[in-house]
């Protein structure tokens, strides 16, 4: 592994990761703007998170609309965000396909070890880390360094903030719902399951 820096658009700085043959940005993505300079527009309201998912629109949040969460776990998108053709990663850098999640989950031992394997360690309670306890077989030996960002509902309530990390695939399951990674804090497996594209999730970019 080989960990370098690289910055967004808004000038936010990121480790770089090098896991198997795959290159990650090492923290969730925390831009406001699509890589042209295109601002991405911000919900704070619940009403104007829902209006943006009724509408197909991209769109981002901090958690709990507080922009100190978004310091330490980065922003939430809708995955019309992710899919948009501005760009939401830096250029150079994309939202990994669900086949490119799957290689990842390979190299790190399969879905039942690897996701102890990304998340980063410590708890709350011992101060030493941002996940509540257990937080069971956090090794972070990937150096994937994964944080429980929670989401946020496309109804705006948000949820999961210290116990679940979630992260977007750029593959759609169907017309209305797209496929994603969550971890959490009582297993060491990390999970495939597909949601609606308002929904708001963390966002990792890895190398093209």
């Amino acid at each position: 592994m080989s960990e370098e820096f690289i910055k967004d658009i808004d000038g936010n700085t990121y480790g770089k990761i090098i896991i198997g043959e795959q290159t990650w940005i090492a923290q969730n993505l925390n831009t406001t703007r699509f890589r042209n300079g295109d601002l991405i527009p911000e919900a704070r309201t619940s009403e104007e998170w829902k209006k943006a998912g009724a509408d197909r629109k991209p769109v981002r949040c901090y958690y709990h609309s507080m922009p100190a969460n978004g310091n330490q776990y980065g922003m939430l998108y809708n995955w019309y965000a992710v899919n948009d053709p501005k760009g939401l990663c830096p250029e150079g850098w994309h939202v990994p396909t669900d086949g490119e999640w799957d290689a990842l989950i390979e190299f790190l031992g399969g879905r039942f070890v690897a996701g102890g394997r990304m998340k980063s360690t410590g708890t709350i309670e011992d101060r030493n880390g941002y996940w509540y306890s257990p937080n069971t077989q956090a090794t972070n030996e990937s150096g994937f360094s994964g944080l429980p960002g929670g989401l946020r509902e496309n109804s705006g309530i948000f949820n999961g903030l210290g116990y679940y990390g979630y992260w977007w695939s750029s593959t759609e399951s169907s017309d209305f719902s797209a496929w994603y990674r969550y971890v959490g804090y009582f297993m060491s497996d990390i999970f495939k399951r597909r949601k609606y594209k308002d929904i708001g999730l963390s966002v990792r970019c890895l190398k093209d």
